[in-house]
């Protein structure tokens, strides 16, 4: 398995399984990343936000011949929320453990991380042999 394929697989694991909990067990912890200035309800924001990681997870798992296309999804998704979790910082929400504007802070540069990893796994950017083309 190539590096690219394990972090296809674990990306859209982790996905599904985040937005299973948007759902579910997490739903109020995820109500804190919504902004306060957000037009939309909040638990509404949280149930179409887990649904749309749900699909662009599970579609990352079980669709490697699109994997380009929904790693670009998947990296527009995570600039979509990024100022949830900017909101968070700013307006010092608790949540996950992010109960100081330290860990909230640090939180804010993992974000980068994640839209690197779903191009990453898409194969978006990768040249020579195994490079994706669809």
């Amino acid at each position: 398995m190539s590096p690219r394929t394990l972090v296809r697989i674990v990306l859209g694991a982790f996905m599904t399984f985040a937005g299973i909990s948007h759902l579910t067990f997490a739903r109020d912890e995820f109500q804190a990343q919504v902004p306060d200035w957000f037009p939309i309800n909040t638990d509404v924001t949280v149930l179409a936000s887990g649904v749309a990681e749900i699909g662009l997870g599970a579609s990352f798992l079980a669709l490697p011949k699109h994997k380009r296309v929904i790693g670009i999804l998947l990296a527009l998704f995570y600039v979509a929320i990024f100022p949830g979790n900017i909101a968070q910082y700013v307006e010092h929400k608790d949540a996950f453990g992010l109960d100081t504007d330290r860990k909230r802070l640090i939180r804010l540069f993992f974000q980068p991380a994640l839209i690197a990893a779903a191009l990453y796994g898409g194969g978006v950017g990768a040249s020579g042999k195994g490079a994706s083309k669809s």
